[in-house]
């Protein structure tokens, strides 16, 4: 242990203070100083094959936990190979805090190629990131490191980067002071709410769209949802919100049947929903139904500039402002609801259901058998189809247990580094990663960080021997397939040389055609494999030969 207190060792100090318990990253000669503290703190390191595991392992952490994922990564290509993964939360609001090196403070502003050197590190990474600050004093590390995790607290949430430069690790300091503990939510405006409420009042068909920004409010959107009596439609990572609730609709407002249940509406109150195109107009058919009457929940101030003003516009967190307007509601008198609520989920439901083809039918209930079969579990994917049936219709079992990146950014490669850096965060609860055979081949490296961390994720193959969903978009649209055939490994023995047990199984049909049909899978083989892979209690891969 070095004698004198450094950057280093106080970096590790300070992110203990600020409630840090993992970090993921590849040490190197430009971040070894930076470990100096690690092994005397409580912070665990996650060592991933490659610096894009990092950022989706925190990306997955930060989902699974509310808390910010945090990665360590080298100067240049480490930082670089990380960019992907700060795509994928800036799109999707998730707490990253990405603390890199930098080449000394003498050699910025003269490109001589220096190790690991980068023309404009800053400027580049300040295209993605929330905030890039360098360390140009040893004395405003505390500051520095505070107003990071500032950054991801005091509005919409994303990734933020500290670069540190090499000559400074070492340098001495003195023992900062630790920072303040966050300041509690700001309360929404009350003249906001009064205006929100009495268009609620008025209302006779209400409805409330909540997405990825509400699903730590599942108590408040509920009470306000039966105050209303209104549907509560949920976006991919709104899943869960109102788990079997009798008001919600847990279907793609893309889909016809939710849409009329969108133009029925005379009041949409959206929840933390940014109304991207992946979520309200998947299909590119330009029938996204926009809101007349529309109340916005968003804890970022500047949410309506990306999208389309509101009527009325509340700037809070989503739990709070339920909350508030729940309170304002009480005891007040309300138009009539014309239909009863239910009957307009229940119908909303039903159709978004039948209208689906019948393979992602018989898809959505593989991904029942999975649920099922270890309640509880946490399913997070990848860009396979198997997680674009969920996102058109998925009935997750609670908020945060159903996520994916296929939707916005939309980076294959994502789900195993996710769904390790969820389970490391959620301990012994059950994480299930849904991958197809080709975006696996971006991160296979992730099952030897699952063997080191003993993390019981269960990776649940689709192989389907190709990028399928690209194959039938460029036969939809005659276009020869070229390039949609890779050939895959043998996924159960790159498992074994992991030590990580492994079955391979066949989802076969029961009338012995060759298609994927509701009701028409023996799911008695993939319930076998997922019981044996939750007993083992530790790692664990199931690849399923499609039909």
């Amino acid at each position: 242990m070095s004698a004198k207190h450094t950057v280093g060792l106080e970096l590790i100090r300070l992110l203990e203070a600020h409630d840090v318990d993992t970090v993921f990253g590849i040490p190197g000669v430009h971040t070894a100083e930076l470990y100096r503290g690690l092994a005397g703190s409580k912070i665990r390191h996650v060592t991933p094959r490659h610096e894009l595991d990092a950022g989706f392992m925190a990306d997955g952490y930060a989902r699974a936990s509310g808390k910010p994922g945090v990665c360590l990564l080298i100067t240049g290509p480490g930082l670089t190979n990380a960019i992907t993964a700060m795509g994928q939360a800036r799109a999707d609001s998730i707490p990253m805090l990405v603390i890199s090196g930098i080449n000394a403070l003498d050699t910025h502003g003269h490109y001589r190629g220096h190790l690991h050197q980068l023309p404009d590190q800053s400027a580049m990474i300040r295209t993605i990131a929330l905030s890039s600050e360098r360390l140009e004093r040893p004395q405003d590390l505390p500051a520095v490191v505070s107003r990071a995790f500032a950054a991801m607290r005091a509005g919409r949430p994303g990734p933020v980067h500290i670069e540190i430069p090499t000559d400074l690790m070492e340098a001495a300091l003195p023992l900062g002071t630790l920072p303040h503990q966050p300041s509690p939510p700001a309360e929404p405006s009350a003249q906001a709410i009064e205006a929100a409420a009495g268009l609620c009042r008025a209302a006779r068909s209400p409805l409330i769209l909540a997405g990825g920004g509400a699903v730590w409010a599942d108590g408040a959107i509920r009470d306000l949802a039966e105050l209303l009596d209104a549907p509560v439609v949920t976006t991919t990572n709104g899943r869960g919100l109102l788990a079997g609730h009798p008001l919600v609709v847990p279907a793609s407002p893309s889909l016809e049947a939710v849409r009329t249940l969108m133009r029925d509406c005379d009041l949409a109150i959206a929840i933390g929903t940014q109304f991207g195109p992946t979520d309200y107009d998947a299909y590119e058919d330009g029938g996204f139904v926009r809101p007349d009457n529309l109340i916005r929940i968003d804890i970022d101030p500047h949410a309506e500039a990306t999208s389309f003003p509101a009527t009325v516009s509340i700037v809070a967190d989503a739990g709070v402002a339920a909350n508030a307007l729940a309170s304002a509601l009480r005891g007040a008198a309300a138009a009539s609801r014309q239909p009863p609520a239910q009957g307009r989920a229940a119908a909303a439901r039903k159709g978004a259901l039948e209208g689906l083809s019948d393979k992602m039918r018989a898809l959505i209930e593989v991904l029942g058998a999975i649920r099922d079969t270890l309640p509880g579990c946490t399913i997070v994917g990848d860009s396979t189809q198997l997680a674009y049936a969920g996102n058109l219709y998925w009935e997750a079992a609670a908020p945060r247990t159903w996520f994916n990146a296929a939707t916005g950014y939309g980076s294959l490669g994502y789900g195993p580094p996710a769904a390790l850096g969820a389970g490391i965060a959620l301990g012994t609860a059950p994480v299930v990663c849904i991958v197809g055979d080709g975006g696996f081949q971006f991160c296979l490296g992730t099952l030897g960080s699952a063997a080191d961390e003993n993390a019981p994720v269960i990776f649940v193959v689709w192989n389907n021997n190709g990028y399928q969903e690209i194959e039938d978009y460029m036969l939809a649209r005659d276009i020869e397939p070229v390039g949609v055939r890779p050939s895959a490994p043998d996924f159960t023995g790159i498992a074994a040389a992991y030590g990580i047990p492994a079955q391979r199984i066949r989802l076969t049909d029961a009338t012995s055609q060759d298609a994927l049909v509701p009701g028409g899978l023996d799911l008695a083989p993939l319930t076998a494999a997922l019981q044996a892979a939750r007993a083992a209690g530790r790692p664990a891969l199931v690849e399923i030969l499609t039909p």
